[in-house]
């Protein structure tokens, strides 16, 4: 997020205070966030909460943002000392403060709708879109661009991709021919006429595709096609450890296949990268169903952690489901957790704690997500992603709906190539990653938090700005 951080300024206006709750943990982030904040203050080092309290006064902060809430590593008596006259919760934790000393939360209009305000201890203050945000944009931007190889005699979007930041000297090897996608009509439309907007994606012929087989039946590092370093996707950790946590752009060209993590290359892939707990019993037995309806698909799931998956198992198997059709994958390093992203058809995302950075991370690669979202903010996170990201059919009405999404993406492989298009578009023609625009909105309802404040004015929900 020290990207956020940076684009959030007219710096004629805005001065940013960065306070750390945790000691130097010696990552990238860190050291980046440090040496490049206008202030960077190590709180960590300061563990009386009435010391920090008044460092934090004597700084003359107008607004103190908590982004800790209730998790770990959080010092919310340094709020309840009411270290600045208005104090915001946003982002690290997905809910309310419950606190009188918290006087608003940034959210959004689709997360926390006003009728749910008794959800909420805080005032709620609107961004223009998503109240969610990720780097993705900055952090993976070797995502935004792939080559497809053909497998088996057959083209797909997601059976083996080559992720890079630069493909131009990869493209001149071999033979390219470009295969047009239309996307779903929406909000993702070619701006002239107000058609779906199309996506081209670009198939290579290799001639050394022998050479990429063998690398990832070997389990080989890397290979070498005409001095160009192909990198094998599940062994990033070993060679550059910093790009694979995300803290450094990968350079090399990056192949991703489903061989890799045992997905059929001719199965619908339904997957969840969340830890299991957020798996309840009524959720697999939608994906079940979901998985009843579509014969053809399998559903990929993470050891989060590895003793979850005897029951998830046990319970699918119980339902008269063959357990060869979940599949199981190890987490993996940041960098690669997104990237194998593109390999999925849809996300099935769970209902009463969703993805939320996750979810990013998967829209991110390109793939769909269907959401049911509920009442509270946990529950709602995905739906105001996919409505920033312009893709709402994507967001059920209930459970029934929920399945019925699901297994049209699985079904009608025409509609799904539409869907997968309009996401691939999406990511980078919609709000839904642009730290810009997201941090001009930000700046916006801080200024009128502070205007109402000086003013004397109560504190009372921000709709708009």
């Amino acid at each position: 997020m020290q990207k956020f951080i940076w684009n959030l300024n007219d710096k004629r206006e805005v001065e940013i205070f960065c306070y750390s709750l945790s000691p130097d943990d010696g990552t990238t982030f860190r050291n980046k966030i440090a040496s490049e904040a206008e202030h960077f203050i190590d709180l960590s080092q300061v563990p009386c909460n009435g010391k920090a309290a008044d460092r934090i006064y004597a700084d003359g902060i107008q607004i103190l943002v908590n982004m800790n809430g209730y998790t770990k590593g959080a010092r919310n008596e340094l709020f309840a000392l009411k270290a600045a006259p208005i104090q915001v919760m946003w982002l690290g934790y997905p809910g309310t403060s419950g606190a009188s000393f918290m006087d608003y939360i940034l959210t959004d209009e689709v997360t926390s709708p006003i009728h749910l305000e008794d959800q909420y201890s805080e005032k709620l203050a609107f961004m223009d879109n998503t109240f969610f945000i990720g780097d993705h944009q900055q952090m993976f931007p070797h995502i935004k661009n792939k080559i497809l190889i053909e497998s088996n005699g057959k083209v797909s979007d997601n059976s083996i991709i080559l992720n890079g930041v630069d493909l131009e000297p990869l493209k001149r090897t071999g033979d390219v021919k470009r295969v047009i996608y239309e996307a779903e009509h929406g909000e993702t439309t070619d701006e002239d006429d107000g058609s779906p907007a199309k996506v081209a994606f670009e198939i290579m012929d290799l001639p050394v595709q022998s050479i990429l087989q063998t690398m990832i039946q070997t389990g080989l590092s890397h290979s070498m096609i005409n001095d160009i370093v192909i990198q094998n996707g599940v062994t990033t950790n070993q060679t550059n450890n910093k790009a694979a946590t995300g803290e450094e752009i990968p350079q090399n060209i990056i192949i991703s296949a489903r061989s890799q993590y045992s997905l059929p290359d001719d199965a619908v892939v339904y997957c969840n990268f969340n830890q299991l707990y957020k798996i309840d019993p009524a959720t697999l037995d939608m994906w079940i169903e979901i998985l009843k309806n579509v014969p053809e698909s399998i559903l990929w799931l993470l050891r989060f952690p590895a003793v979850g998956e005897a029951n998830v198992v046990k319970r699918a198997t119980a339902s008269g489901l063959n357990a060869d059709r979940i599949v199981f994958s190890h987490v993996a390093p940041k960098e690669e957790h997104v990237r194998r992203g593109q390999l999925a058809d849809v996300c099935l995302d769970t209902p009463l704690c969703n993805g939320h950075t996750t979810g990013m991370d998967v829209l991110w690669a390109g793939t769909p997500m269907v959401t049911l979202p509920g009442e509270t903010l946990a529950s709602r996170v995905a739906s105001s992603q996919l409505h920033a990201l312009g893709c709402a059919e994507l967001v059920a009405k209930n459970r029934e709906d929920y399945i019925k999404v699901a297994t049209k993406l699985g079904a009608e492989p025409q509609y799904l190539r539409k869907m997968r298009a309009k996401v691939w578009k999406g990511r980078t023609a919609s709000p839904l990653f642009s730290i810009r625009k997201y941090a001009y909105s930000m700046e916006k309802l801080f200024k009128e938090m502070w205007r109402k404040y000086e003013n004397g004015e109560e504190v009372d929900h921000i709709t708009h700005t």
